[in-house]
């Protein structure tokens, strides 16, 4: 009998001001990594809700996602696979982010150069992958695109 494929269900947040992306920085194995303000869905928690508090905790900004960039499938080298709902904000003014996670070490506001520049620092692939889509959903007139949430269920039942 096949094992049955169970992924894990994460929340990760596209944070956008004037040309820049706010990433949060963590040790993860003795690396330096970088990422979007993420991390896993709890119990009784709806994936906004998770996305939500992820923030806070990673960044002290109490900022709730405005679209769904895109849901992703990722497996990492561990053999661990992800699902991996992205949201963005788009933010007028950049505000100083404090990380509340022990895990965060330091937020950094970053354009995508720097961001492509960071190559293997990245926690996985879906960190640039989904700037990426969330900058093709944004036309050069600064239009979103993207998803609302109310494709989404936001309740938890």
């Amino acid at each position: 009998m096949t094992e049955r494929y169970k992924p894990n269900t994460t929340v990760a947040c596209v944070i956008h001001c004037q040309g820049k992306f706010l990433l949060v920085e963590e040790c993860i194995n003795g690396a330096v990594k970088f990422n979007q303000p993420a991390g896993h869905l709890e119990a009784n928690e709806s994936i906004i809700e998770a996305c939500t508090r992820e923030i806070v905790e990673e960044t002290g900004l109490e900022l709730t996602p405005q679209a769904l960039v895109g849901i992703y499938q990722f497996r990492a080298a561990t053999d661990l696979a992800f699902v991996r709902y992205t949201f963005c904000i788009e933010l007028a003014e950049q505000q100083h982010a404090t990380p509340g996670d022990n895990a965060i070490t330091a937020t950094h506001w970053l354009n995508l150069a720097d961001i492509t520049a960071l190559g293997n620092q990245l926690r996985s692939p879906l960190v640039l992958k989904s700037i990426e889509d969330f900058l093709q959903q944004t036309d050069k007139n600064h239009s979103a695109q993207h998803t609302p949430l109310s494709l989404l269920n936001v309740d938890y039942f």
